[in-house]
């Protein structure tokens, strides 16, 4: 009966030190900067990796009161690309703790 006490101990230590390094994981990503673009660079963001947008650069070359959907188009096109490096990043990241255990 005590074998299987200590095995449990050595996997109870185990699973404390990987949510420590989840953890530590997980606010390295978050203080991360990515940059999104748009074509041609026209619009740029740049937001940390829990997802809050820090700045934004809009070409002056692009701003023309006759066509504000172009200047939106961009925008959106800038904040998804930014978005879609942080998810692919935390997935790489994150997934290694995750891997294989149930209603990941």
């Amino acid at each position: 009966m005590m074998r299987g006490m200590g095995n449990m101990q050595g996997m109870m230590k185990q699973m404390q030190k990987m949510q420590k390094e989840m953890v530590k994981a997980q606010d390295e990503l978050n203080a991360k900067e990515f940059t999104g673009s748009s074509t041609n660079d026209l619009v740029t963001v740049t937001f940390t990796g829990d997802k809050t947008m820090k700045t934004m650069a809009i070409n002056p070359e692009l701003i023309d009161p006759e066509d504000p959907e172009m200047l939106q188009d961009m925008i959106v096109l800038a904040v998804n690309d930014a978005i879609k490096k942080i998810t692919t990043e935390t997935d790489q990241t994150m997934g290694k703790y995750t891997k294989g255990l149930p209603g990941m």
